[in-house]
Order: structure tokens, then C-alpha cells, then sequence
């Protein structure tokens, strides 16, 4: 591996690369990769970190897909406590925010039980942050006074022992107070929108489903809950994406929209 780690545990450290763009790292985040004597990381951060690594660093691609993962998370979780039980200062690189559905927490909880010594370096939110690249702040004190942010990763349709994967009704709740933000589901917009209206928010709610976003590739698509999933699927649109639903979607058009990527124009 080139200059060997001290001898002792090491430690490991999940950080939030962000949500894309690879100069909203953290100082804290950049500093810590080029320390590093390994790196673990996830398909949607970056690329360009890596050049911020030491020649010697051992790189280790644990990219998952929607249906097709490189390395499962128990492999992750061995890859983890084996190079910082060695010695190693091993960073986790995972898109957005480690804790934000980003399974940081389980890889805690496996450096914990393994007695490895483990810190959280949060990152910026793509849940947060791409609604802002595509001018949506996701609170306005005049429009929303609350988001909520949901994974549509699962199949909705998907049963379990409770019903449903995802509590329909608590989110259409969550909509009439302020702003719904989705990661991962733009394979299940459809169902998903569709349940929502079912539960009674207005099929016109305003809708903005934002691919690739803060990089030079984001594009945008506008629609409505009813209409939001076929135009997405007649652009093309596909992961990484994350829709935004409610009114705040509407302040792009006065203002906010200032950021352009590939092809940031599609209208309702």
C-alpha cells in the first residue's frame, strides 16, 4: 500500500463529499481525504476528489446502482474495520450527507461493535442542496414553513408488515404545511405521485425533478403531481434525480433560478 500506517487501530472517518459538485466538500472533508491511507467510495461523489488523494492511498470503488451493487454493505462494513483494525486512517466517502440516507449510521454501528474508533464529518445534503442549484430554497417563511425530506428508493407498492413501505397519508400531511423533497425515486415517481393524490393533495401541486444536480450536467424538468412522472420519462430523466413538490417550486420563475447546467429549461 506504500508508506504503511502507524502500528495500533487507526480510525475511520464518514464523510459527506456532497452533493455533486466537488467544491462543496467540507474543509474539514478535503483534509481529511488527503490524509487518508484509504478511501472507500460511493458511485455518486465526485470523481474529481479522488485526485485529491495521496499517490500511496489505497482506493477502494464500493458503488452501488439501483439493483446492482458492487460491494454489498456487509462487505463495506469488513472493508471498514479490517484496514483501521491495521492501522489505517480510512475515510468513507459517501455523496451528500453520511447520515442522510446515505447508510452512515449502520456503518457506525459496525466500527462500534467492532470496537473501532469512528467521527462523522457531515457533508451538504443533495436534499438541500440540488433544490437550491435549480433556484427552490425548500423553506420560504411566505410559502412553507416546513420540508420533509423521503426515500422512494423501495417500491411503494411493496408490502410489509406494516402496509406500505411509505406512510402516504404523514406526507400528504407533510405537503400541505410546506415542501416535499424525494431522493432516490425517480424509477417509482409514477405510483408515488398517484398514492399522494390519492390522499388528497391537489393533482396541480407544482413539481420540479432535477437530475445530476449542482454539476455541469443538471437538468431540470417542471410538471405537476399529475403530470411530473411522464414528463420526466419522455426527458429522459433518470438517477441520480431528486422532485421536488409544492409551492416553493414556483420561486425559480422569479427570480431564484441561477444556476444553468446542460439543459435547465424545460417548462410546464
Amino acid at each position: 500500500m506504500g508508506n504503511q500506517p502507524s502500528v495500533g487501530v487507526g480510525k475511520v472517518y464518514l464523510v459527506g463529499a456532497g452533493p455533486g459538485d466537488p467544491d462543496l466538500i467540507t474543509v474539514k472533508g478535503l483534509r481529511l481525504l488527503r490524509q487518508a491511507d484509504v478511501v472507500v467510495y460511493d458511485r455518486l461523489i465526485p470523481m474529481e476528489l479522488l485526485k485529491e488523494t495521496r499517490p500511496d492511498a489505497e482506493l477502494i470503488y464500493a458503488g452501488k446502482q439501483p439493483q446492482k451493487h458492487r460491494l454489498d454493505q456487509s462487505e463495506i462494513n469488513h472493508i471498514l474495520i479490517d484496514r483501521a483494525s491495521k492501522g489505517c486512517r480510512v475515510v468513507r466517502l459517501k455523496g451528500g450527507d453520511p447520515f442522510v440516507f446515505g447508510r452512515g449510521g449502520e456503518e457506525g454501528l459496525a466500527c462500534y461493535a467492532a470496537n473501532i474508533p469512528f467521527e462523522v464529518v457531515p457533508g451538504v445534503s443533495s436534499a438541500i442542496a440540488v433544490p437550491a442549484y435549480a433556484g427552490i430554497p425548500v423553506t420560504h417563511r411566505h410559502v412553507a414553513s416546513a420540508f420533509t425530506v423521503f426515500t422512494g428508493h423501495d417500491d411503494p407498492t411493496k408490502e410489509t408488515k406494516e402496509g406500505n413501505s411509505i406512510d402516504y397519508p404523514a406526507l400528504a400531511a407533510a405537503v400541505r404545511l410546506g415542501t416535499l423533497v424525494l431522493m432516490m425515486g425517480v424509477n417509482h415517481l409514477d405510483p408515488i405521485c398517484r398514492e399522494l393524490i390519492q390522499q388528497g393533495i391537489s393533482a396541480d401541486t407544482p413539481a420540479v425533478c432535477i437530475e445530476w444536480g449542482t454539476t455541469a450536467n443538471q437538468r431540470t424538468m417542471e410538471g405537476t403531481l399529475e403530470s411530473i412522472a411522464y414528463r420526466v420519462t419522455e426527458a429522459g430523466l433518470s438517477s441520480p434525480a431528486i422532485t421536488v413538490m409544492g409551492e416553493v417550486t414556483r420561486l425559480r420563475h422569479i427570480g431564484l433560478d441561477w444556476f444553468q447546467g446542460s439543459d435547465d429549461k424545460s417548462k410546464i
